[in-house]
């Protein structure tokens, strides 16, 4: 008797054995998530995060040992004509009274006129840990709020590095917490209509959650070998909601077609087991290793997210073997009820091999004409990836922050009266003991050359230098007045570290010196990404190749898959272009054009995209693959199993597109970008890339689809399932 596949085996043992199966796995869930938050999160530092001449500067810095309080500004200004000197200077004396008598604050510096006389700046340092000072700062806000009631005429308000985090982390958390609200009761909803009863759609979201649950603890556990990043966790919940339920729609919808064909139920789960557990596998695998390729990017915040991302894709597909089929046997038919009546007629599984009609429809270009559909459709994904090539990479900087909070209005003002404190470069230099003198001269001039040079702003007050206790440690911030994005910006960065720098510091004897600061780290992250796509790119292909030829026994299978990826993804690129390097979608999506892409986000976004994609492309190719075991043509076996299938991939891929454009709404400009080219990516991979492309393709090869070398050919299969792809091999 053959030996059955390991994934029939663990679902029989699941479905004879359910309370044990649901039992492990809550106790593993359990386990996991009260485990990991035990053992605590180990979170990156700058070291771990460094990168480029801009990483050295950082390490430089950290290595001083700096006491760098928080420091608020208020700002007085005028709020309309010349800005009075008398009145401005009594608001002053009452900020510094008022916050002179809170007992968080250290000191309060003496005003500060801009050199236009239009503002006057008060500067409060704050006790304690700076890391705390946002949750500290009600008391000085509710002082300047006071100030500002006795100084009707004048505008007093506050800003600084606290309050702005403060009212981003209040913004970006009312955006979080309306996308978890939103994503649940729509996911939910999806799966409603896709199975028309309301237990089979609360199975996948279980699944997902409790997933996405023990992936968490295992991260936090994970963090103490690879150190975590602050957007770990969103991602695994982001990844782990779209596979976990993926996998249960794919699992749940085979197992209800058999029982529709008369199967019995346990005979059911065995073929859902055989199929689509199959194609899970084979999923996660493909997912696990375009994730596994962010390890190469070189970069601890990538790291992260690939072990984040390849937890909670695993504990999925474990789930989908044990917990899955256990479920579906306890449940039984209840797993039916109760039912929606008329969703029900709609989507109850059919019969027959015939699939959807309206899907049936739409292959029929693809399977009558496919040279000529395979040509228009890839010319037409070309020409949306074409804006690809102008791509732009670039951090977002506090100029695509939201400017719906004083804070950030306050920021604005604040830049403009006092350009020294907007954009600023770091120079953190590293000298021998007893070069402290001549370090400090160094400085000295490098200050007073960039504010006579109009890339720089000019000083407001005598240069700040900071020296570390041991005094092997010096660092200095040189300002320009431009955005940090700006051409100006990025020369004033050149003109620092090829000449300035060079001209002062370089005459220190022994001294290391770097530049950093926000223009470098966009500079050098930029690079960095262009340096890392390639060799990224073409890990995950080489690995994905192998994966998919070895599972499908076909080269010609697994070349086409990645071409169609590669195809999809870059169609995501250009849409993404497209949109964010201009202005026209600004009103529609509620942004502000930063011009560019984020940086990180076309790595990031290709090895998700190539990962979930592979998702319904396994799942579909197996389906055909099947029908052409059965005997049928490869034109015939297209039809079926793209149609048939379409039900599960469509509502796989509808779920995906709903929850990935939730993030879309998001206040940030970075999770604008990821939403948007996620839930396109997904969009087009599976409408165009599935109905036109992928039938046009296989339908064109023909029984070309299954070569593959003497030693990747199965092994003959029983003679009643007489499958043409032997056929196929026996001519080679």
């Amino acid at each position: 008797m053959e030996k059955r596949p390991i994934t029939v085996r663990v679902a029989r043992w699941s479905a004879e054995h359910p309370w044990r199966a649901i039992a492990l796995w809550v106790v593993f869930v359990a386990v996991c998530f009260i485990g990991g938050n035990a053992a605590g999160t180990v979170e990156a530092t700058n070291r771990d995060q460094a990168i480029g001449e801009s990483g050295r500067a950082d390490v430089i810095v950290s290595d001083g040992h700096f006491e760098n309080p928080a420091v608020e500004s208020v700002l007085i200004t005028a709020r309309s004509g010349a800005l009075n000197a008398d009145a401005a200077g009594a608001a002053a004396a009452d900020v510094a009274a008022a916050m002179k008598a809170l007992p968080d604050v250290e000191s309060v510096a003496d005003p500060l006129p801009s050199h236009d006389k239009t503002a006057l700046l008060v500067r409060v340092t704050l006790k304690g840990d700076p890391d705390t000072a946002q949750d500290r700062i009600a008391p000085l806000q509710a002082a300047t709020a006071g100030v500002q009631a006795k100084h009707p005429n004048l505008r007093v308000e506050e800003t600084g590095g606290p309050s702005i985090s403060k009212a981003m982390d209040d913004t970006l958390g009312q955006d979080f917490k309306r996308a978890e609200y939103l994503s649940l009761p729509v996911t939910f909803a999806i799966l409603i209509v896709a199975f028309g009863a309301l237990i089979a759609a609360g199975v996948p979201v279980l699944l997902a959650l409790s997933s996405v649950a023990a992936a968490l603890g295992l991260s936090t556990l994970a963090s103490h070998l690879v150190p975590s990043t602050d957007t770990t966790s969103s991602v695994i919940l982001l990844i782990g909601m779209a596979v976990g339920v993926d996998y249960s729609l794919f699992y749940l919808r085979r197992e209800r077609e058999e029982r529709a064909k008369g199967r019995k139920h346990l005979d059911a789960v065995e073929i859902a087991a055989e199929t689509s557990g199959h194609a899970v596998v084979v999923s996660g695998v493909a997912v696990t290793i375009a994730m596994a390729g962010l390890f190469l990017a070189g970069d601890v915040v990538f790291s992260s997210l690939a072990l984040g991302s390849i937890l909670v894709v695993l504990v999925a597909v474990l789930g989908s073997l044990t917990v899955l089929p256990a479920l579906m046997s306890k449940l039984g038919r209840w797993i039916d009820r109760p039912r929606v009546p008329l969703l029900w007629r709609l989507t109850r599984p059919r019969t027959d091999e015939r699939g959807s009609r309206v899907w049936s429809f739409l292959l029929r270009p693809a399977l009558r004409r496919p040279a000529a559909t395979l040509m228009i459709s890839v010319l037409a994904l070309l020409a949306l990836a074409a804006p690809a090539l102008s791509m732009r990479l670039t951090f977002p900087g506090m100029e695509d922050l939201p400017r719906t909070t004083p804070a950030m209005q306050a920021y604005d003002r604040l830049v403009k009266a006092f350009p020294s404190n907007g954009t600023v470069h770091t120079v953190a230099v590293r000298v021998p003991a007893g070069q402290l003198d001549n370090t400090r001269s160094a400085l000295t001039r490098l200050a007073q050359k960039a504010a006579a040079d109009p890339l720089f702003a000019p000083l407001d007050e005598a240069p700040d230098i900071q020296v570390s206790k041991d005094g092997t440690v010096a660092v200095l911030d040189i300002a320009t007045p431009f955005e940090g994005r700006s051409d100006q910006a990025k020369e004033s960065l050149t003109r620092l570290r090829t000449q300035l720098v060079p001209q002062t510091i370089g005459g220190v004897p022994g001294a290391q010196s770097a530049v950093g600061g926000f223009v470098a780290a966009d500079v050098d992250y930029a690079d960095h990404i262009k340096h890392k796509l390639p060799i990224v790119v073409g890990f995950v292909l080489v690995l994905t190749f192998l994966v998919m030829a070895f599972t499908f026994r076909s080269v010609v299978v697994a070349l086409t898959s990645i071409a169609l990826n590669m195809l999809s993804a870059a169609a995501s690129y250009g849409l993404v272009v497209l949109i964010f390097q201009g202005s026209w979608a600004e009103g529609i999506l509620g942004f502000k054009s930063m011009d560019a892409v984020v940086s990180w986000l076309p790595l990031f976004l290709f090895v998700v995209l190539f990962g979930l994609s592979m998702d319904y492309h396994v799942f579909v190719v197996s389906r055909i693959r099947e029908a052409v075991r059965r005997g049928l043509t490869t034109r015939e076996a297209v039809a079926q199993g793209i149609s048939g299938s379409a039900g599960v991939v469509t509502s796989a891929a509808v779920v995906m597109v709903a929850v990935f454009s939730i993030f879309a709404t998001l206040s940030t400009i970075d999770m604008k970008q990821l939403g948007v080219g996620l839930a396109a990516a997904i969009l087009l991979d599976a409408t165009i890339i599935r109905a036109v492309v992928l039938p046009s393709v296989m339908t064109l090869l023909g029984n070309a689809n299954w070569w593959a070398p003497r030693f990747m050919r199965p092994r003959p299969q029983p003679q009643h399932r007489a499958p043409e792809i032997e056929k196929v091999f026996l001519k080679v």
